[in-house]
């Protein structure tokens, strides 16, 4: 007899739900709000639960498997060309019940609470760090626009404007000065909320095992740890350091037609949040490496390698070998050492 499986197509208020028996078949279908999902879940016989990776997938997945149930989380983009017309709830749950079907599809794993915590500490990090950004090249151009320019640099912002401020300099006019004060608040409040979100960030996980072996690494931080251990978590799904590189994005794209092959730019692929955090990793270690800092053998690596490619390729080549350096770190759960030449 074939394992019962059960689509879920989530939303906010309303949940499509599609009962599976035998493959390509859908034998019944419910709609119902939050807490009758939960009660139909509790009632069913332990079944195969299968749902897209998309908001609050996570949580339910958790859930249902309280129940007993095995749940089965599909990217989205891999489920999408399984919809052959209009999009409709029931359309989407019939096609996460035919890429179910497809075994090439990769499962996301289930994230822990832990790990949706640290999660969410990232990503609004991300998103101060950008509203910052915003405000100190708003602050620059309305300056230049008046024919004030400060020199580069984030830090030396707010000095120069609070000291425009003070002088009450003749070339801004004075009713910009309330308004380019409260952008400097702004800023100054971004920044703290920054500084306190990384301090959580380090409270979080100071007893965490895998962050203690991601910090051996050069290059990774606490920033770049933490962000493995709550986007990928076990990395025991992958076989080797090149599937997660690949995963990452960082390998190079592959166009290839009978006996051609070419090798392009890395895919890109992945989460570009982690794939960021490598390479500021990656240029962090050269700068060491070109200043004779290091004499080990990834730093000598990355000298040779500076040497035969461009920067960016250097630099992307060794966010790649960061990437390979940290699978095989948490595959074989042991800190990284470093070797001399």
């Amino acid at each position: 007899m074939e394992p019962t499986v059960i689509a879920v197509d989530l939303a906010k208020s309303v949940f499509q739900v599609a009962v599976s028996t035998s493959p390509g078949k859908v034998e019944k279908e419910h709609r119902f709000n939050g807490q009758r999902l939960v009660e139909f879940f509790a009632k069913q016989q332990p079944a195969t639960v299968v749902m897209e990776a998309c908001g609050s997938a996570h949580y339910w997945a958790r859930r249902f498997t309280q129940f007993g149930h095995e749940v089965r989380l599909l990217p989205p983009q891999y489920v999408r060309p399984y919809v052959p017309r209009d999009k409709t709830d029931r359309a989407d749950a019939k096609a996460i019940l035919e890429a179910h079907r497809n075994k090439d599809i990769h499962n996301v794993p289930v994230k822990t609470p832990i790990q949706q915590v640290l999660a969410t500490h990232h990503r609004m990090r991300s998103a101060w760090m950008r509203r910052r950004i915003s405000a100190l090249n708003a602050l620059r151009g309305i300056l230049r626009e008046h024919g004030v320019f400060i020199p580069l640099g984030a830090a030396r912002v707010i000095p120069a404007v609070r000291e425009i401020l003070a002088m009450e300099d003749e070339q801004v006019p004075s009713a910009l000065y309330a308004m380019l004060s409260d952008i400097c608040c702004e800023i100054e409040e971004l920044q703290e909320r920054i500084l306190n979100t990384e301090e959580e960030l380090e409270r979080l996980s100071k007893d965490d095992h895998r962050v203690k072996i991601c910090r051996s690494v050069p290059g990774v931080g606490p920033l770049t740890s933490t962000a493995i251990v709550a986007f990928v978590g076990d990395v025991q799904r992958f076989a080797s350091g090149r599937h997660f590189a690949s995963y990452l994005g960082l390998t190079p794209r592959v166009r290839a037609s009978g006996t051609r092959s070419h090798q392009g730019r890395i895919s890109k692929r992945g989460d570009r949040y982690l794939r960021c955090l490598l390479v500021h990793g990656a240029r962090t270690i050269l700068q060491h490496a070109e200043k004779r800092q290091k004499t080990d053998r990834l730093h000598a690596w990355a000298v040779r390698s500076k040497d035969r490619l461009s920067y960016g390729k250097a630099v992307v080549a060794l966010a790649n070998k960061l990437a390979r350096i940290l699978w095989s770190v948490l595959h074989h759960d042991r800190p990284y050492t470093a070797f001399t030449p």
